[in-house]
């Protein structure tokens, strides 16, 4: 990063200096503008530049409560490099407490977009366009869908040596490698050459204090081991002995045999062995109870949450070998 004044969105920023400016090149059928705050902090000396987003997926409440805790403590003001903060990406979807965005597509499918696609396409472009280049790190935030809830993880491509040196800094309990999807954001920014860590935890239209706990901690980590800012005190003396995070390069999950009641028996992070018993689907008059066992060793990645399931539905992410 130079000493000079940098240019995001049109306004130059010293060294040592901040600022919230807004993207807001997307307008809805009634010429309201979509605004997303950018918020932006350089340190006084040089070093590297952290994007650190959220809510790509508008129901996704866990990443936008981290950042909002980052910025509320002014964790995200380095002495060194520059941060850039969103912690609202999707705000459409945040205010309707929807993931897609408002031409109903799913931003995190559309990157890096196009200045002549769809609005979500639109918005996309611009973001790659704007803040992509000045970047060298990512942290993106986000939780499981619907009612399927996350376990703490890390999510990086496989063959990734500097991203898994950065995944085991952040301390999350487990790292999954994994396939980029195609066109979104992670993937789009990989093809930039820029080291993205994705975090997962949680699930949609929820706050949890442990999953909020370990991602803004990890950040922390991140920042520090990047030589942005000391944050010793606000982390803590470290623990006697570190729990290595769990690297996890293969999963399955396991669906429903029938509809009925969904009674889950254990919770997310246990490692279950072949023929545990996981939980069971009953129906709601009494007549039916199946227990679901497992079907072979693993850690429980995911659970879906949702009372009430069909059959073929995804019930439980487990890692294998």
């Amino acid at each position: 990063m130079s000493k000079n004044k940098i240019e995001i969105l049109g306004h130059a920023i010293s060294p040592g200096k901040g600022v919230q400016l807004n993207l807001d090149i997307a307008k809805l059928h009634t010429r309201t503008k979509i605004e997303v705050p950018v918020i932006v902090q350089r340190g006084k000396a040089e070093g590297p530049s952290l994007l650190i987003t959220g809510g790509i997926h508008g129901n996704e409440i866990n990443g936008v409560e981290i950042i909002r805790q980052l910025v509320s403590n002014k964790y995200n003001i380095p002495e060194k490099g520059t941060t850039i903060c969103i912690p609202v990406v999707n705000v459409f979807g945040f205010l309707n407490q929807k993931r897609q965005f408002p031409d109903g597509r799913d931003l995190n499918r559309v990157f890096p977009g196009s200045p002549r696609g769809s609005l979500a396409s639109r918005f996309a472009y611009h973001i790659v366009k704007e803040i992509t280049p000045l970047v060298d790190y990512c942290i993106d935030y986000h939780t499981g869908g619907d009612s399927r809830f996350n376990v703490p993880q890390i999510r990086i491509n496989y063959g990734d040596v500097d991203s898994l040196e950065l995944a085991n800094v952040f301390g999350a309990p487990f790292i999954i490698k994994s396939e980029h999807r195609e066109k979104s954001f992670r993937e789009t920014l990989h093809k930039y050459y820029k080291k993205v860590l994705l975090y997962e935890g949680g699930k949609s239209m929820h706050i949890d204090h442990e999953i909020t706990k370990i991602g803004l901690q990890g950040a922390l980590r991140v920042m520090q081991h990047l030589g942005m800012r000391d944050f010793t005190k606000e982390l803590g003396d470290p623990p006697k002995k570190r729990t290595e995070p769990i690297i996890v390069s293969s999963s399955k999950w396991l669906r429903a045999k029938y509809s009925g009641m969904f009674h889950p028996k254990i919770e997310v992070g246990q490692f279950v062995k072949r023929g545990d018993l996981l939980g069971s689907i009953s129906d709601p008059f009494g007549y039916f109870e199946r227990r679901i066992k497992a079907l072979f060793p693993g850690y429980i990645l995911c659970i879906n949450q949702s009372p009430i399931v069909n059959q073929g539905d995804a019930i439980f992410h487990i890692s294998q070998g």
